[in-house]
């Protein structure tokens, strides 16, 4: 599942490249067997996150966002949440963290939300921010893969 607008179309080229070598890098593993922390794929250009935790209600996370990766929110086990907003409508609860791209944003009167179950991806492109980790109804543990993809 992919949500996006036609403004971001030139711009989101979600068949280049680096896109294929971090869905070919899925496609290798045993997703069971993936550690928690960084695995490279492709140095900085195409890397994934693995992680384990327990999700938590929506309203306990922000917003966050980067500017130079995409994320693929890939889920292993578990169920999770995401909420999907616009930077631009967003007002930021930081300076942007330029070192480790990445920062927090408040509520949105216009997200979008999607349920992950094992198997199913959505990917979120710098324009817009992402409110991972919410919970499905009670807080349950989750097992998934964020892979980052280089822009450009």
């Amino acid at each position: 599942m992919i949500v996006a607008t036609l403004d971001h179309l030139d711009t989101n080229d979600l068949t280049g490249k680096r896109f294929r070598e971090a869905f070919d890098w899925i496609a290798s593993q045993d997703l069971e067997a993936l550690t928690p922390g960084r695995h490279d794929i492709d140095g900085d250009a195409v890397f994934a996150n693995v992680f384990e935790f327990d999700t938590v209600p929506a309203d306990q996370k922000h917003y966050e966002a980067h500017r130079r990766y995409y994320d693929i929110h890939f889920l292993i086990s578990g169920e999770e949440k995401i909420g999907v907003a616009p930077v631009a409508e967003l007002e930021p609860l930081q300076e942007f963290d330029d070192e480790n791209d990445f920062c927090l944003y408040g509520e949105s009167d216009h997200a979008s939300w999607v349920v992950l179950r094992p198997g199913e991806f959505c990917v979120t492109p710098p324009e817009d921010a992402h409110k991972p980790g919410c919970a499905v109804g009670e807080p349950a543990p989750l097992k998934k893969i964020c892979l980052k993809v280089a822009v450009g």
